[in-house]
């Protein structure tokens, strides 16, 4: 058989998803062949995957590229985003080692699931079709489920499965309705040719805009942006530490590329219909994350919460419509992945056989346990409330720079009185961990792989405020 030279350069192109779908299958097959004392090998086989694929990637193009008749792009956001993406995927399987370990969950099952739902999160960031798009987001949302529902010996685990499952089966009912309706109108699934043949006049068009609802539905629902977040607090606290730490970072990349493929490139001439919903969805984002936050007791729900007020800064970036406002939400975005992965990793190195430390009573008095973590644990909280000099602190202050530049001064201001309550709830874990007494003095049983990772992610977020302009460079060079 011979490959013609198109199809042998859109392979090329295409080659990091290639090969992390060949690792995911080859891992798959071979751990069927292995027992739970020499499950090791699926583990170590994941993160050689992981680095590989890291390599395919760095190895792309610079300049933008199209493959498979325009479906598939390679430029700088997807090679960013992807490089992010690895990396935070190997930082989570390192994290949940131990964890898995300790409670009977350390299979092979969990590793593929992450390495299909990674696929989904590259076919999400090179997706230059409405239906490639779509593809990338049921590989992500079916991994996701299953790894919900991993633990199968827990029936909360199950029940918050069930939940994620319905709910997002009419999210993406939503998107693909949504898909369907811009097609009758344009004719194209092409981002590029929606882009450069969208009406004018889009308030004259009913479809136009009943597509649009949809897509923005269904986009806020994967966003879990009020009010469409009712699934959010329940499958963090529900499903096990090691995939709600996983659910809460990786997807996170993928939801912003598919706010910023589908509505800043693909419908970007029409930001004037779409930005009054996103206003809605970010301002009650904002208000209902930072305002229901403060009652939390459970540390897991309130970091759901906290994500959820998060993912309205991000949207308060992407409504802006300019070139700086997209800048600022990508750089919250992968920032933000930092500092959430660092928290829930936390909760995983306090946890230990038998022991769930999700509660924000079980942080009490950490400062006389280990001084040394309750301050990284200090600064992964000042960094997510957005004190200065931590990353956290640029990633609110680009988001509001670029609203008053966009002649939206108001919405900064709201954005500035919600970061001031959620303050709040960031300090309350801090106050616990430094004043109060410790209701448990069992030293902590983490490793020393854990223990160094943790200090490297919390130190990290003092690192990259002190230099953010890297990071907010690299963000710049791979915007178009």
């Amino acid at each position: 058989m011979v490959i013609s030279p198109a199809i042998r350069a859109d392979l090329a192109l295409a080659a990091p998803e290639l090969w992390l779908l060949g690792a995911a299958c080859v891992i798959l097959l071979v751990d069927l062949f292995l027992s739970d004392r020499t499950r090791q090998v699926t583990y170590l086989l994941a993160l050689a995957a992981l680095v590989a694929t890291a390599w395919a990637v760095a190895g792309q193009p610079a300049a933008r590229a199209y493959a498979f008749a325009g479906m598939y792009v390679a430029d700088g956001v997807s090679r960013l985003l992807k490089l992010v993406a690895c990396g935070t995927v190997a930082c989570v399987f390192l994290y949940s080692r131990d964890y898995l370990i300790n409670r009977g969950l350390f299979k092979g099952e969990y590793f593929v699931l992450a390495l299909f739902a990674l696929l989904g999160i590259f076919v999400m960031a090179s997706a230059s079709s409405l239906l490639t798009m779509y593809l990338g987001i049921e590989i992500l949302a079916l991994s996701l489920y299953a790894m919900v529902a991993f633990d199968r010996d827990s029936p909360v685990a199950a029940e918050s499965a069930i939940k994620y499952f319905v709910l997002g089966a009419i999210a993406s009912g939503s998107i693909l309705y949504g898909i369907s309706m811009v097609y009758g109108v344009q004719g194209t699934f092409s981002l590029t040719d929606l882009a450069g043949g969208l009406y004018p006049d889009v308030a004259r068009n009913v479809g136009l805009l009943f597509g649009l609802a949809f897509l923005m539905a269904g986009i806020a629902f994967k966003f879990g942006a009020v009010p469409f977040h009712m699934w959010v607090p329940d499958v963090y606290q529900g499903a096990p530490t090691s995939v709600t730490l996983f659910l809460t970072a990786a997807p996170t990349l993928a939801y912003f590329a598919l706010a910023f493929r589908v509505l800043a490139e693909g419908l970007g001439a029409t930001v004037e219909a779409w930005r009054d919903m996103m206003i809605i969805l970010a301002v009650l984002s904002l208000g209902v994350g930072s305002v229901v936050g403060v009652v939390q007791t459970n540390l897991k729900r309130l970091l759901a919460y906290s994500t959820i007020a998060n993912i309205g800064f991000i949207l308060l970036g992407l409504l802006t419509g300019t070139a700086a406002g997209y800048r600022a939400a990508m750089f919250y975005a992968i920032i933000y992945v930092i500092m959430a992965m660092g928290s829930f990793a936390m909760i995983v190195l306090l946890s230990r056989r038998g022991f769930e430390s999700e509660r924000i009573d079980d942080f009490k008095g950490l400062a006389t346990k280990s001084p040394w973590f309750a301050w990284m644990m200090l600064f992964l909280m000042v960094s997510t409330a957005g004190v200065p000099p931590f990353v956290g602190f640029f990633g609110k202050l680009y988001v509001l720079q670029a609203l008053i530049d966009a002649g939206l001064t108001w919405l900064a201001v709201v954005a500035l009185t919600f970061s001031v309550i959620s303050a709040y709830y960031y300090l309350k874990v801090v106050k616990v961990m430094f004043f109060d007494e410790p209701l448990d003095r069992t030293a902590l049983e983490a490793g020393p792989a854990i223990r160094l990772l943790v200090s490297v992610n919390a130190l990290g977020v003092l690192a990259l405020g002190l230099a953010n302009t890297w990071v907010l460079d690299a963000v710049t060079r791979a915007l178009p």
